[in-house]
C-alpha cells in the first residue's frame, strides 16, 4: 500500500516531465530551442519536437509573409518640391537564427523598428537622388523607384535575418502648407488656358462673321443685279407692248394716256388746278359732253 502511494507521485512527475519535453511546430512557424539563452536547435519542419524540460525553452517566430506600414516622411526630390510619402513593405523571417541574434529578446517589435528605419532611409535616398523629380515620382516611373528601394532595403535587412519581399508607396502628397500655393498655381494655369481658348474662339468667331458678312454682301449684290436685269427686261417688254399698241391704234392709246393723266391729276389731296377751259387737257371730257348722234333705228322709232 505504501509502495502504491509512492508510485503515483512518481508517475505524475514523469508525466509532467514528458509533457514539458514535447512541443508542436506549426506549418506557419519556425522554432528555436534555447538553453540559457544559447541556441541549441532550429525546428523549421512542422510536427512534434523535444526539448529538455525546465532547462530549455522554445521561441517561435511567424514564417508567413508579414506587413509593415512605415511612418509618413517628407522627401525632397531634385526639383526641391517637397513630398509627403507613406509606404508599406512585405517581409518574412528567412533566417530564424540570425533574426534571434540580431534582435535578441526584442522579437518582432524590435525587428520592425529597425526595418522601418532601413526603409525610411532608402526611401529618402532613392527619391532624393539626382535626376529624380517630383514628376517622376508621381508618374508611372515610380515602379522603377519602388523596385530600387526594395532591392537596397533587401540587402540591408538581410543582416537581420529578414527578406524584404516588396515595397510600395501608398500615398505621395504635397505637404499641407504647400497645397494652397499649388492649387493657386494650378488655378492660374487653368485660367490662363481658358483665356487663351476664349481668345482663339473670339478670333475664329470674327473670321466667321467677316466671311458671313462678305457672303451676304455678295448675295445681295447678285440679287440686286439679277433684279435690275429682270426689271430692265420687263421695262423693255412693256415698252415694246406699248409701242405695238400705239402703232395699232394711236387714238385709243392717246385716250388711255389721257385717262391715266386725269386719274393722277384729280387724286384726293390735290388742292388746286388752274387752266383755261379750252385746254387740250380736257379734250376728251369736252367730247364726252357733246351730244352723240342717235342711232338710225332709234330715230325711226321716235
Amino acid at each position: 500500500m505504501r509502495k502504491t502511494i509512492m508510485i503515483v507521485p512518481i508517475l505524475f512527475l514523469v508525466l509532467i516531465l514528458g509533457l514539458s519535453s514535447i512541443f508542436v511546430v506549426d506549418e506557419r512557424e519556425k522554432a528555436l530551442v534555447l538553453q540559457f539563452g544559447q541556441i541549441k536547435a532550429v525546428k523549421e519542419e512542422p510536427g512534434l519536437a523535444f526539448k529538455i524540460p525546465f532547462i530549455q525553452e522554445v521561441v517561435k517566430y511567424d514564417d508567413r509573409i508579414l506587413s509593415l506600414d512605415t511612418d509618413t516622411i517628407e522627401v525632397t526630390p531634385s526639383d526641391d518640391r517637397r513630398l509627403v510619402v507613406d509606404a508599406f513593405a512585405r517581409y518574412r523571417i528567412s533566417d530564424a537564427v540570425q533574426f534571434r541574434q540580431a534582435v535578441g529578446v526584442g522579437g518582432l517589435r524590435a525587428a520592425e523598428d529597425r526595418l522601418s528605419s532601413i526603409l525610411n532611409a532608402q526611401i529618402r535616398a532613392v527619391l532624393g537622388a539626382d535626376q529624380v523629380t517630383s514628376d517622376t515620382i508621381l508618374s508611372e516611373d515610380r515602379r522603377v523607384l519602388m523596385t530600387r528601394i526594395r532591392n537596397q532595403s533587401r540587402d540591408l535587412a538581410r543582416s537581420l535575418g529578414i527578406e524584404v519581399v516588396d515595397v510600395r508607396l501608398k500615398q505621395t502628397n504635397l505637404p499641407a502648407q504647400n497645397l494652397e500655393a499649388t492649387f493657386a498655381r494650378m488655378r492660374a494655369e487653368r485660367e490662363r488656358e481658358a483665356a487663351d481658348e476664349i481668345a482663339r474662339g473670339n478670333e475664329a468667331a470674327q473670321r466667321v462673321r467677316a466671311l458671313a458678312d462678305r457672303t451676304v454682301v455678295e448675295l445681295v449684290s447678285d440679287a440686286e443685279r439679277e433684279a435690275q436685269i429682270t426689271r430692265g427686261e420687263a421695262d423693255a417688254e412693256r415698252n415694246a407692248i406699248f409701242a405695238e399698241a400705239f402703232g395699232a391704234d394711236p387714238e385709243f392709246f392717246a385716250f388711255l394716256r389721257s385717262l391715266r393723266a386725269y386719274e393722277n391729276a384729280l387724286m384726293q389731296g390735290n388742292s388746286f388746278m388752274v387752266m383755261t377751259p379750252d385746254s387740250e387737257f380736257f379734250e376728251y371730257l369736252k367730247q364726252a359732253e357733246r351730244p352723240q348722234p342717235a342711232a338710225p333705228g332709234r330715230a325711226a322709232a321716235q
